[in-house]
C-alpha cells in the first residue's frame, strides 16, 4: 500500500493540475457572442418623398429568405427580428436558419428551425427587437446565410433595410424551412431581419461602420458583397475580428428621412453591439447636399453643427471604451446637389477631422479617391458616374487604404 501511495499522488497532482491549465485556458477564452452582420433598421417613407420604397406595404401568409453575408464564421448562431418601427406587434410565425446555396435554395441538410424561449412562434412588441435561441450551424467566414421568415397574418412592413443590395426572396405560405422553394417575388431591400449573432471566443473584437449610402454600397454590384465595409472584413481575414455595417442610404447626421438621424441611432446600432471596439463614422454629405435640394427651403448647416454631432459620438463612444475613426468625406462635385457653398462645409469639415485631434484616427477618404487634377471630384476610374458615389473599385480602394492598426491597435 505504501508503495503505492506515491503513483496515486502523482496521478491525482497530474489530473490536478490538468484541471487547473484547463480552467485557466477558459478563464482566458470563454465563449460569448459577437455581431458578425447587421443591416441597420429604417422606418418606411411615404410617397411624398421621390424614391420609391421598393417593397410591399404588407405580406400575409407569406414566406421571406433573405440572405447575408457574415464576417465571421461559427458553430452557434442566434437571429434577431425587429420591430423597432412597428405600431402592432409583428407575428412571428416561424423563422429558420441555413447555408444559402444560391438562387433561394439552402445547402442540403443545413436547415436549422429557429425558436425563442424554446417556441417557434413570437410577437413582438412595437418597437423591440428579439434575439432567438443558440442554433447549430457550422459556416466558415465569409459565407453566406440565409434566414427564413414565415409572417402567417397580414403584416405592415414597417421595420426594412431599402439598400439591401442583396435579393431576397418571397413565397406564398409557409415554406421557410424548405431547402428548395419556387419564389413568386423578389426584393432587393431586407424586412425585420437586422442581426447575426456568432459564438466567439473573448478575444474577438467587431468594428462598426457608421455611414450612408457610400458606406451602404449604394453604387456597387447587386449580390456581390462589393461594399467597402466587406472589403475591409476580408483584410482581416483568419483573425478574430467582425466588421459590420451599420451604413443607411440617405443617412444624415443630424435629421431623419430615409433612416433616423445618427445620434439617434448610435446606441442601437453600434453601442449595443456584443464585442464592439471600434466604429468608422462616414457621414455629413447627405446633411450638406440635401439642404435646399432634397430638403427644400432648409439651409445648409454649418460646419461646426457638423463637428458637434460628431463631439457626442465621440464622448458617447468612449463611455462605452470605443474607439473612433472619422473619415474624410469624399468629393462630390459634379453631383446633382453640389454647390460651391457646400464644398466650403465639407471642406471645413474634413479639415476638422483631420487635424482637430479629437478622433482617435482617421479614415482619409477623400485623400484616396480625389481627383489629383480636380481634387473637388472624384477619380473617374472610381466614379459610378453621379460624381457622388464610389464604383466596386472605389470601395475597394477606401477598404485597401484603411491602416488596420489604427483601427484596432
Amino acid at each position: 500500500m505504501t508503495k503505492a501511495m506515491p503513483a496515486r499522488w502523482l496521478s491525482l497532482i497530474a489530473a490536478a493540475l490538468l484541471a487547473c491549465v484547463t480552467l485557466a485556458c477558459a478563464e482566458e477564452s470563454p465563449a460569448r457572442w459577437a455581431a458578425t452582420w447587421t443591416a441597420s433598421p429604417q422606418p418606411v417613407w411615404d410617397n411624398s418623398y421621390p424614391t420609391p420604397v421598393r417593397i410591399p406595404e404588407s405580406l400575409n401568409n407569406s414566406t421571406v429568405r433573405q440572405i447575408a453575408r457574415v464576417s465571421l464564421g461559427g458553430k452557434r448562431w442566434r437571429v434577431v427580428i425587429s420591430n423597432r418601427f412597428g405600431k402592432t406587434p409583428l407575428h412571428l410565425g416561424e423563422a429558420h436558419l441555413g447555408l444559402s446555396q444560391g438562387a433561394g435554395n439552402l445547402v442540403a441538410g443545413s436547415d436549422r428551425k429557429l425558436t425563442f424561449g424554446g417556441n417557434a412562434s413570437i410577437d413582438i412588441p412595437p418597437g423591440a427587437p428579439v434575439v432567438s435561441d443558440p442554433v447549430e450551424l457550422e459556416a466558415q467566414p465569409f459565407s453566406n446565410l440565409a434566414v427564413s421568415i414565415y409572417l402567417p397574418d397580414l403584416t405592415p412592413l414597417t421595420t426594412f433595410h431599402w439598400d439591401g443590395l442583396q435579393t431576397a426572396y418571397i413565397a406564398p405560405g409557409n415554406v421557410s424551412g424548405n431547402e428548395i422553394a419556387v419564389w413568386s417575388g423578389r426584393s432587393k431591400s431586407r424586412v425585420f431581419v437586422s442581426e447575426l449573432l456568432v459564438e466567439t471566443r473573448s478575444e474577438t473584437r467587431v468594428i462598426a461602420t457608421l455611414g450612408d449610402s457610400i458606406t451602404d454600397g449604394n453604387a456597387t454590384t447587386q449580390d456581390a458583397n462589393r461594399r467597402w465595409p466587406d472589403l475591409l472584413a476580408q483584410r482581416f481575414a483568419n483573425k478574430p475580428v467582425a466588421v459590420i455595417n451599420a451604413g443607411i442610404s440617405g443617412a444624415r447626421l443630424l435629421k431623419d428621412r430615409m433612416g433616423t438621424n445618427a445620434l439617434a441611432r448610435f446606441d442601437d446600432d453600434v453601442l449595443s453591439q456584443p464585442g464592439i471596439a471600434s466604429v468608422i463614422v462616414l457621414l455629413g454629405i447627405n446633411d450638406i447636399g440635401w439642404a435646399g435640394s432634397i430638403d427644400k427651403g432648409a439651409e445648409i448647416p454649418k460646419a461646426e453643427a457638423l463637428i458637434a454631432a460628431y463631439r457626442q459620438l465621440i464622448a458617447r463612444a468612449h463611455i462605452h471604451g470605443v474607439r473612433v475613426i472619422g473619415g474624410t468625406l469624399l468629393p462630390f462635385e459634379g453631383a446633382v446637389y453640389y454647390s460651391a457653398e457646400k464644398e466650403k462645409v465639407r471642406q471645413a469639415l474634413n479639415q476638422w477631422i483631420r487635424t482637430s485631434g479629437e478622433l482617435d484616427a482617421v479614415a482619409d477618404f477623400d485623400a484616396l479617391l480625389r481627383d489629383p487634377a480636380h481634387p473637388g471630384k472624384l477619380l473617374p476610374t472610381y466614379d459610378v458616374g453621379d460624381h457622388l458615389h464610389p464604383n466596386d473599385a472605389g470601395s475597394q480602394a477606401m477598404a485597401d487604404g484603411l491602416d488596420l492598426k489604427t483601427l484596432l491597435p
